[in-house]
């Protein structure tokens, strides 16, 4: 189901909780959303379709990608700065992020993977993943 897209600051500061099977729906929603606006976003976050769970999806190598729980287990190379925009806020943000990073997340089956990315992905994955802490972007 494709959701509305949250502008509330005070919502999207909070801290995202984890995500349980039962949320599995709410990941198949933020992949419908995502795909709703893929003329201008590239990666979402629960919270920004007014869900606070612990959910990312976004667009890798023309291939959407949907991951529960993710959080990044290191960073690789130097940190560059980038202006991101994001659906939740107009205008763009001035932010520092790495060139490589490997996550772990776990999949629709809930099944743990580890996986690393560089490049526009692992800049997307950086910036759904601050979402998840509550960061503004």
């Amino acid at each position: 189901m494709i959701r509305k897209i949250c502008r509330d600051n005070n919502f999207l500061s909070l801290p995202s909780t984890n995500a349980t099977r039962d949320d599995i729906v709410y990941g198949r929603d933020l992949l419908d959303t995502l795909m709703d606006n893929a003329s201008s976003c590239v990666g979402m976050a629960a919270n920004m379709i007014g869900v606070n769970k612990a959910i990312i999806a976004f667009i890798d190598e023309n291939k959407y990608v949907v991951m529960y729980n993710p959080r990044i287990i290191r960073y690789y190379g130097k940190k560059y700065s980038v202006y991101e925009g994001c659906l939740s806020h107009e205008g763009k943000k001035n932010v520092e992020r790495y060139e490589k990073i490997q996550v772990q997340f776990q999949n629709e089956d809930f099944k743990v993977l580890v996986k690393t990315y560089s490049g526009f992905t692992a800049e997307i994955i950086q910036h759904e993943i601050d979402h998840l802490f509550g960061k503004l972007i």
